[in-house]
């Protein structure tokens, strides 16, 4: 698939080249939520989990062991959220496939009280991952970010320390080999 624009929308994921400087998206695995010709592109990293859990973070959020994530350098005195119960939960918006951002908080709080929602169901993530119109494009055009199709395991599952290289390897052919490529180099 081709690294452009046009190849972006809501529920593919990008993933940082191997070499990217930004310490922010090193080995970053980013699923794309919104993304608007007028208004640019907004999207969550899925592989930077925090030490904590939800309820570190709101006091007055019901017992619930959900991990929390770093989304992303932009406005990281927020709280963001991922999921598949949108059925469930009103104001939520579809992003692909039965995958939901956001929604009503006060009924998510319900919802997770009378387990209706699971930690399995939900990711929540500490700021996001933001770029203004023409910034993600000038990204592709430098070869800074590799696209690939979601897959809700990759948004849920566990393993996100190894998801950078998972994906990669899933996709297979060049990227296989990429995915092989150490972390850090050292020269003796």
């Amino acid at each position: 698939m081709e690294a452009s624009i046009e190849n972006i929308t809501p529920g593919k994921l990008i993933l940082a080249e191997p070499f990217m400087l930004d310490g922010n998206f090193k080995r970053a695995v980013v699923l794309i939520c919104d993304q608007s010709k007028a208004e640019g592109t907004v999207g969550f990293i899925l592989n930077k989990p925090i030490d904590m859990v939800v309820t570190d973070l709101i006091k007055d959020f019901p017992e619930f062991d959900a991990q929390v994530f770093y989304g992303g350098p932009v406005a990281t005195d927020t709280i963001h959220y991922v999921h598949d119960v949108g059925e469930l939960l009103e104001e939520s918006i579809l992003v692909k496939d039965n995958l939901y951002w956001g929604g009503d908080f006060e009924k998510l709080k319900i919802l997770v009280k009378q387990e209706l929602i699971l930690p399995r169901n939900i990711k929540f993530f500490v700021g996001y991952s933001g770029w203004s119109v023409g910034q993600l494009a000038d990204e592709l055009k430098l070869g800074s970010w590799i696209i690939e199709e979601m897959d809700k395991n990759y948004v849920f599952g566990k393993g996100e320390k190894g998801l950078w290289k998972k994906v990669l390897n899933n996709k297979g052919d060049v990227y296989t080999v990429i995915s092989q490529m150490p972390d850090t180099t050292s020269y003796n």
